[in-house]
């Protein structure tokens, strides 16, 4: 491999990881974050009782990098009794998820609770 060559392909790779630890390959936060089609295991609960939410009741809710959002396409209702020792208004509990946050909230293509936490 020629200098001129090796220069090149350094330089390149530089920036392409400089990017990825910049953030700059994520959308802004104010637009449509794809989470993921594969399934992402995430947090989730109740967005009142343990991720200290706004809100009356009892609403579901995932925690995604360290960020709590509400969930639109599934209800806390959908996965047990809430209230129960493990149900989801006492306990944190780990979902493989599929779906994007849109407008601060997380739209669930698919929710499931993972059954090793119960």
């Amino acid at each position: 491999m020629s200098a001129k060559r090796f220069r090149v392909l350094l330089t390149a790779s530089t920036f392409l990881v400089g990017m990825h630890l910049a953030g700059c390959d994520r959308t802004p936060a104010n637009g449509p974050t794809l989470v993921t089609d594969a399934g992402r295991v995430v947090e989730a609960s109740c967005g009142q009782c343990q991720f200290d939410l706004p809100g009356d009741g009892c609403t579901l809710a995932v925690r995604i990098d360290g960020i709590a959002y509400y969930v639109d396409g599934s209800d806390i209702d959908d996965h047990g009794d809430a209230h129960s020792a493990h149900g989801l208004c006492n306990a944190i509990r780990s979902a493989t998820v599929e779906g994007e946050v849109e407008d601060g909230r997380f739209a669930a293509r698919s929710f499931v609770l993972r059954p090793g936490d119960a």
